[in-house]
């Protein structure tokens, strides 16, 4: 995700008041969930801005409950998070990966997620403990220059990128939090002596750019071979003009590798809400069959996790992905942030 160096609000109102007050009214929604609460809520938000505000718009419109959005960077808010305890006016906190909702919870600052919400997520797309829930997911991958290196050519494991061979040749953004998350599912899996081991060749073997979209370019214009990032800035420029990824393929790691390894972002109600029943509302939305559709057919080509909803059609479905089992709630941002500086690459 791109670091936003400011905060930026959002409200989202309601653009039918006599329906939506009369489905608010009614304590049920179209998606099968209760539509409880009512009044306001305050989401922190480090999910894509437009995604989420897909979502509020949606649910302000089904349930009357208006929403102030509050957008940064997962490592921004959860801070602010950190910082504000039990007097943070936040109800909701959305983010793209898992870490930064750990962090939280690890302070103890998430109420319990509703059953009924956790019922509509399978296990392995949320953390054990059900202190929150994921909402979406995306996936590890290398692009790749087509016209430099044929497919038989890639390495079959991500661990193979700190190979002498690789040196110079592949790319990533080690300052964003979606590299961290795929650091943190690497310590994870592998431990801290192969995470060290993988850093420090790193340092020496990559070319490092900021943001996984312009890592992506320097692979289409043919700065640098291939690049470590997610699938969806391939999806999402294809779906575009292309003009940033004509020259690129998309190589995924498979056979449970760590660079196979899945990322939930994730959703989880603050214990300081003011308004629980509400906040509590829009992470069942999100995740039923409503919210998820709006991951199945809007250009975020993020994976639906939730409500048995298919993801869009143009990605490679999660089963085949061959994802290896990592809990969400054993992801470790502050020793990956530690052992990538320790490496230099912080």
């Amino acid at each position: 995700m791109t670091s936003r160096s400011h905060l930026t609000i959002g409200v989202a109102i309601a653009t039918a008041g006599a329906l939506a007050l009369t489905a608010c009214g009614s304590g049920s929604s179209a998606d099968g969930g209760s539509a409880g609460g009512s009044g306001s809520i305050t989401v922190y938000n480090a999910q894509h801005e437009s995604l989420t505000q897909e979502w509020v718009d949606a649910f302000t419109k089904q349930t009357g409950i208006k929403v102030t959005v509050r957008n940064g960077s997962d490592t921004e808010l959860s801070n602010q998070l950190m910082q504000e305890g039990a007097a943070s006016p936040a109800d909701v906190f959305l983010t793209e990966n898992s870490p930064a909702m750990t962090q939280v919870e690890n302070a103890g600052l998430f109420a319990d997620v509703d059953n009924a919400t956790l019922d509509q997520v399978p296990a392995e797309f949320r953390p054990s403990t059900g202190k929150w829930t994921g909402i979406a997911a995306r996936s590890t991958v290398l692009v790749y220059d087509k016209r430099k290196v044929q497919p038989n050519q890639l390495p079959a494991s991500m661990l193979d990128l700190a190979k002498p061979e690789w040196k110079g040749r592949w790319a990533a953004s080690p300052s964003g939090a979606d590299f961290q998350a795929i650091v943190s599912a690497l310590l994870e899996l592998k431990g801290e002596a192969v995470t060290k081991d993988w850093l420090t060749a790193m340092k020496t073997n990559a070319k490092v750019y900021k943001g996984n979209s312009t890592a992506m370019k320097a692979v289409n214009s043919g700065e640098v071979e291939t690049a470590l990032i997610y699938h969806y800035y391939y999806y999402g420029d294809q779906a575009k003009t292309g003009e940033n990824s004509a020259n690129v393929g998309t190589h995924y790691f498979k056979n449970e590798d760590p660079g196979a390894f899945v990322s939930v972002s994730g959703g989880g109600v603050l214990k300081s809400s003011k308004n629980a029943a509400a906040a509590q509302s829009l992470l069942k939305f999100i995740t039923g069959k409503t919210g998820q559709e709006v991951l199945q057919k809007g250009t975020s080509f993020e994976y639906a996790v939730g409500s048995d909803v298919p993801s869009n059609a143009a990605l490679v479905p999660l089963k085949d992905l061959q994802a290896p089992k990592v809990d969400p709630a054993k992801l470790n941002s502050a020793t990956v942030t530690d052992l990538m500086t320790q490496a230099g690459l912080l």
